[in-house]
């Protein structure tokens, strides 16, 4: 799609990326081609992020910026990360800005044990509780680079379907109207105490199908965190 062109919502919107690895950078590089006001941070700094901008025209900013007048921000760290990130964060975001959280609890492979979630929390309630704001859980069981090679456009029977979960009705419409414009369905997986459905080594995880698959897949989630996934 070309730079400049905001795809079928018509306006375009600042968002805030925070993170810039395979899903965070992959997210950048479409929404700025779709004509979005993209800022993107880590935990590196700004000057770590200038090839990423120049690809792609988002601006590099430290994370206390990354919010800033964002309508939209991205969190895309890594879980163990989450607690560290500056407080304030959304200090000065757009008036009812939605947040995005992709992150999963991989306590064996990078996170360590996380005493709340191994107790039955949700990883983006706990995410929640330390960011002091409501999120949209999307993207988290998405492959990368899927975000640059699968998209297509609404009504094509191919299209792939994500499944997103949250607590805020306007936030999470707000989501999957641009998860739509990124040439993506979505399914609508419940609140954020029922995103378990979507975690780590559920049916959903990663499944790349339409939209009656994915909410199948959500029904035939177990609660049951498989020791694989437990700390």
């Amino acid at each position: 799609m070309a730079h400049g062109r905001t795809g079928s919502e018509g306006t375009s919107m600042k968002i805030g990326i925070i993170g810039a690895g395979n899903i965070g950078g992959n997210l950048t590089r479409r929404l700025t081609a779709l004509g979005h006001d993209v800022s993107v941070a880590n935990s590196r700094g700004p000057e770590t992020l200038t090839a990423l901008a120049e690809e792609t025209g988002a601006k590099p900013v430290t994370v206390g910026e990354a919010a800033r007048g964002a309508e939209i921000v991205v969190v895309t760290v890594p879980l163990k990360a989450v607690p560290d990130l500056p407080a304030g964060l959304f200090d000065g975001a757009a008036e009812g800005f939605a947040v995005i959280d992709t992150n999963n609890y991989y306590p064996q492979q990078r996170d360590g044990r996380i005493a709340a979630i191994e107790d039955g929390l949700t990883e983006s309630r706990w995410t929640e509780q330390h960011l002091g704001h409501p999120v949209i859980k999307a993207f988290n069981g998405t492959y990368a680079q899927d975000i640059l090679d699968k998209p297509l456009p609404a009504g094509d029977p191919e299209r792939i379907a994500l499944p997103v979960a949250g607590d805020d009705e306007v936030a999470k419409k707000t989501v999957r109207a641009l998860i739509d414009q990124l040439g993506f369905d979505t399914v609508d997986a419940g609140g954020i105490d029922d995103s378990w459905r979507q975690q780590p080594d559920t049916p959903v995880y990663g499944l790349r199908d339409g939209v009656a698959a994915v909410t199948k897949a959500l029904t035939e989630a177990s609660p049951e965190r498989p020791a694989s996934f437990r700390g």
